[in-house]
């Protein structure tokens, strides 16, 4: 095969043989192409031109490739299907037919968020979703990395430029067991109170606990801190086995609550009300199923907060 083939063949070259092999005669092929005959010879010249070899003969028959016409056939194909490959890769890049979309959320969030999911994926059934769960730090690292489309938290790094899309109220209460001597109150708990109460609490770092700090700072208090961990779940099934009080989201303990096994104390200040958002970074570039995906959470995500 001649020097500078596969440098300087092109594929209106390789089409024009592919068309005379299957119409027989040049002149069916430049109707197939919708070329003249004078084209699809030259493209044929061309390209036997860089093979250095025949590659179709003309039969009684009608035109036939030679063995070296069939191999150059053979890239044909092989081209042909790398482009469709291409092409529906681009198309799924592109959301047209399917994509991919990287979301993280913090703990707190994975009461709701995977409903979202579950929402938008029968809408977009070819988009496939990725979920991260981790705690404030994790996520906020993870959307400083780019290593994520969308994250779901309350507040953004204070570092990066972001883009927020308000999903809704994010309510915070103290809860204590049901048989607790302050879940019978009728009157407010007054403040003072919680002082001499035990904290079962999330991690330092956390966002609740962060919040918790505030309140309390706010209030010139200082809880007794029990026990620290990492879980909601955990902390909820140490509230209700009696090991103490939490200040907690509100969303985490809604089955607890609705069931009694948990009871929101009535505290002045609380709940104390923060937001959710859907949060990108400004200079990452959302390909369309992001792109989707964030409006679908703006738009329609408050709907899948707990009630």
């Amino acid at each position: 095969m001649a020097r500078h083939f596969s440098r300087d063949l092109t594929i209106r070259q390789l089409r024009a043989l592919a068309a005379v092999q299957q119409a027989g005669s040049v002149t069916s092929a430049a109707g197939r192409l919708h070329l003249t005959q004078p084209a699809v010879t030259l493209q044929i010249r061309n390209l036997q031109e860089l093979a250095g070899l025949p590659l179709i003969q003309r039969t009684g028959d009608g035109m036939v490739l030679t063995d070296a016409g069939r191999s150059v056939l053979a890239l044909t194909e092989r081209v042909e299907a790398a482009l469709l490959d291409c092409e529906q890769t681009l198309d799924m890049i592109a959301g047209r037919s399917g994509g991919r979309v990287s979301i993280g959320a913090v703990s707190t969030a994975k009461y709701f968020v995977p409903f979202a999911i579950a929402a938008f994926s029968r809408r977009f059934p070819k988009i496939d979703v990725s979920l991260r769960i981790g705690n404030r730090e994790d996520i906020r690292e993870a959307l400083r990395g780019y290593d994520l489309d969308i994250a779901i938290m309350g507040r953004p790094p204070e570092d990066l430029q972001v883009e927020m899309r308000l999903l809704g109220k994010h309510p915070h209460v103290i809860i204590a067991a049901s048989d607790h001597p302050l879940a019978a109150r009728r009157k407010p708990v007054a403040l003072a109170e919680l002082a001499g109460e035990v904290f079962i609490t999330r991690e330092v770092g956390s966002g609740t606990r962060m919040l918790m700090q505030g309140f309390f700072q706010k209030n010139d208090l200082q809880p007794t801190i029990g026990m620290e961990m990492d879980s909601n779940e955990t902390i909820k099934q140490a509230v209700i086995a009696g090991l103490g009080i939490a200040f907690i989201s509100q969303h985490t303990v809604s089955h607890e609550l609705a069931d009694r096994r948990l009871v929101a104390l009535k505290v002045p200040g609380l709940p104390l009300i923060r937001q959710w958002h859907a949060i990108r970074r400004a200079d990452k570039v959302l390909l369309p199923p992001a792109e989707a995906m964030l409006d679908f959470l703006g738009k329609e995500g408050a709907r899948y907060l707990p009630g």
